[in-house]
């Protein structure tokens, strides 16, 4: 029986991440579809559309995008649009955070130290998070001062995570790549590294 259960376990664990993939695979291109699909049969001949044309024409569309924001022109349009968009109450705000949070992870922008760290919120318990900045004198409260930095926290099999403000001593950086920081905190340190192990420093500063 324990063999069974442990043969049962193994080959869920061999499949369960190639499942979830493919789905969200399949979830992207069937949302692209739908859209895009959609769109397309209402201006193109009927006997012209084929299923999957709109995932190529969406694929197409994401590449011609990071094309033309590197021409000046399109720059000048695109933070054009940009100042039209922060002058939404309610949209700049989605806009604005959404915009420099993938811009911060992906882009590479330097919007922030973006070190790995281990933080420290309560006594004997420690998180894996970013450092995403050390100044935090635009708050403007003696509540926060120079001797402390904001942590954002990834939360495990979700896309989502937390902020929080912490004092430097609070906080140990890791010689760790941002991408298997994120991997151990969304695999819930299941994953295994086959890399070599990360070092911790002394300080933050």
């Amino acid at each position: 029986m324990k063999l069974l259960r442990k043969r049962f376990l193994t080959g869920l664990a061999a499949l369960l991440p190639l499942a979830l993939t493919l789905y969200l695979l399949i979830w992207l291109i069937g949302g692209a579809e739908s859209l895009l699909g959609g769109l397309m049969q209402h201006f193109l001949p009927n006997d012209f559309y084929r299923p999957g044309l709109g995932v190529l024409v969406g694929i197409l569309l994401v590449f011609l995008v990071g094309f033309f924001t590197e021409v000046l022109i399109i720059k000048r349009i695109a933070a054009y649009l940009e100042k039209v968009i922060y002058r939404i109450p309610l949209i700049k705000s989605i806009y604005g955070a959404t915009r420099d949070f993938l811009g911060f992870l992906v882009q590479g922008e330097s919007k922030g130290p973006r070190q790995v760290v281990l933080v420290t919120l309560t006594e004997g318990v420690r998180h894996v998070g970013i450092l995403t900045r050390k100044n935090l004198d635009f708050l403007q409260t003696p509540e926060v001062n120079s001797e402390q930095v904001a942590v954002y926290i990834p939360m495990s099999y979700q896309m989502g995570g937390f902020t929080v403000i912490v004092p430097l001593t609070s906080v140990v950086p890791l010689s760790l790549p941002l991408d298997q920081a994120m991997r151990f905190v969304m695999s819930a340190g299941i994953i295994e590294d086959r890399k070599s192990g990360a070092t911790t420093g002394h300080s933050a500063r």
